[in-house]
């Protein structure tokens, strides 16, 4: 007798799709907590409760806490790098470009701030887990690319002097950010100012893109 019910669809991808949505929840719990307290101060017990899963997912999924650190660091890393390639600055002229770059870090760092206390713990481990990721190199010589290609054009057109270190250039626009997010408590007394007032940050960024373009201008 002829029946319209379809043959079962194989397992395979719902358990995929579960699968990658249990991850998911994992590491997004798992960055809350580690930014929250760092790598030591972290409880897999804690992330399990809060991404809703099985402890025992965890170390399948990531081996260990240690392992799923590394996992929240890359990924945070590569989120911004991502974000950073689709600015499209090879589309602006090369002052326009490095005034977007400089503003899109500063925004990124005020509406991330678990990115900054992520790589703060990072730093007290001597970045011995960023050491093992191939992937982070690959994202990181993208950016030096991007901003490589953007000196370049902006010599090419008579705007930047020439020799302005890529390197140099990014490290100085996310200190000059880093700094001032990672400090705002403590400058905020010594200054005798509230840094996090809605003026205070737009002063800061129009500081900022002003000082990165004073490094590179002729």
């Amino acid at each position: 007798m002829p029946t319209d019910i379809a043959p079962n669809e194989p397992a395979a991808k719902p358990r995929t799709r579960d699968a990658e949505a249990t991850k998911a929840r994992i590491l997004d719990a798992a960055k809350k907590e580690f930014a929250k307290n760092g790598l030591g101060g972290a409880r897999v017990d804690d992330i399990a409760e809060k991404a809703k899963a099985n402890k025992r997912m965890i170390y399948h999924y990531f081996g260990s806490k240690e392992g799923l650190f590394q996992t929240v660091l890359e990924q945070a890393y590569v989120d911004i790098r991502t974000a950073e390639q689709k600015l499209n600055l090879d589309h602006l002229d090369p002052k326009q470009a490095l005034e977007k770059l400089v503003r899109f870090t500063w925004e990124y760092y005020l509406k991330n701030p678990e990115f900054i206390t992520l790589v703060n713990s990072e730093n007290l481990h001597r970045a011995k887990h960023l050491k093992k990721s191939e992937i982070i190199k690959v994202y990181s010589r993208k950016f030096v690319s991007m901003v490589e290609n953007i000196l370049t054009r902006g010599v090419a057109a008579g705007v930047f002097r020439q020799g302005v270190d890529p390197v140099q250039l990014n490290l100085t626009i996310a200190a000059i950010g880093y700094y001032y997010i990672t400090n705002r408590f403590t400058g905020s007394i010594v200054f005798e100012r509230d840094l996090m007032a809605k003026h205070a940050l737009e002063e800061r960024l129009q500081f900022n893109i002003d000082t990165v373009l004073r490094i590179v201008s002729i």
